[in-house]
């Protein structure tokens, strides 16, 4: 799998997900200089290449004569989020997507969830993009640190999350609550909607919960990822903020 441009081979530099870096020939010695110190510091090798072989490897040629080969991305076991959190001592929190098709979005929803402490994200087979190097570009590297799962029934797998004793709750603008009425000390899952279609009614109703982001400008909504990155954020200060022993509470 191939990336391109500076900023995101830096970032897959930073983050250790890089195996291999090729600059064109013709690029500024400085930013030359900056990339081999950096590919250096993370043990990968650097390749000098004609500009015209990225421009066919890539099928592009606005790459800035920059690209990085990635490991190919893979879907995760089912029980990979719950391991992962077991593994650090914290309540689950997955962020589940319906119809987030759009490679971009749900690359930055999955960069947003693992800088915020998610566990996973999943999405549901036919209502997802595939695994590319869009999707990797865009995640800056955290894909390859945080369980991606894919389901082939979302509603059923949110129903099925439900009977193991994990909290389910939509995000949408009509919400009852938001998401300081919420107490978050609590395994939870955290459904993402498409941008205007929102979630599919099933979903919804599986959801126990729907909760909203108070807007104060003139805009109605946030984009997908934007909303996924404001819940997520309040998720851990709710969680930061609990007090006493961890308890599990009971659905009415």
């Amino acid at each position: 799998m191939l990336i391109f441009g500076r900023h995101a081979v830096v970032e897959a530099l930073a983050t250790g997900t890089a195996q291999r870096v090729f600059v064109a020939r013709g690029v500024r010695e400085a930013t030359v200089r900056d990339l081999e110190r950096a590919a250096r510091a993370a043990d990968v090798p650097l390749e000098m290449v004609p500009r015209i072989e990225l421009d066919r490897s890539l099928k592009t040629t606005a790459h800035q004569g920059i690209a990085a080969e990635l490991a190919d991305l893979a879907f995760a076991d089912p029980d990979a989020p719950f391991e992962l959190a077991d593994a650090r001592g914290e309540r689950l929190l997955l962020v589940a997507l319906d119809q987030i098709t759009d490679p971009r979005n749900y690359g930055a929803i999955v960069r947003c969830a693992e800088a915020l402490g998610a566990h996973g994200v999943v999405t549901e087979a036919r209502n997802s993009p595939p695994l590319s190097a869009t999707v990797a570009k865009a995640a800056a590297g955290a894909a390859a640190h945080l369980p991606l799962v894919q389901v082939t029934n979302l509603p059923r797998y949110l129903a099925g999350l439900k009977e193991r004793g994990v909290w389910v709750y939509g995000s949408a603008g009509d919400g009852a609550m938001t998401a300081t009425d919420v107490d978050w000390d609590r395994d939870v899952a955290l459904v993402i909607g498409a941008e205007g279609r929102g979630m599919r009614r099933l979903v919804r109703e599986t959801c126990d919960e729907v909760v909203r982001i108070p807007l104060r400008g003139r805009i109605a909504s946030l984009n997908a990822a934007a909303a996924a990155a404001v819940l997520l954020h309040d998720i851990g200060l709710g969680r930061d903020g609990a007090r006493g022993p961890a308890t599990r509470p009971e659905r009415t």
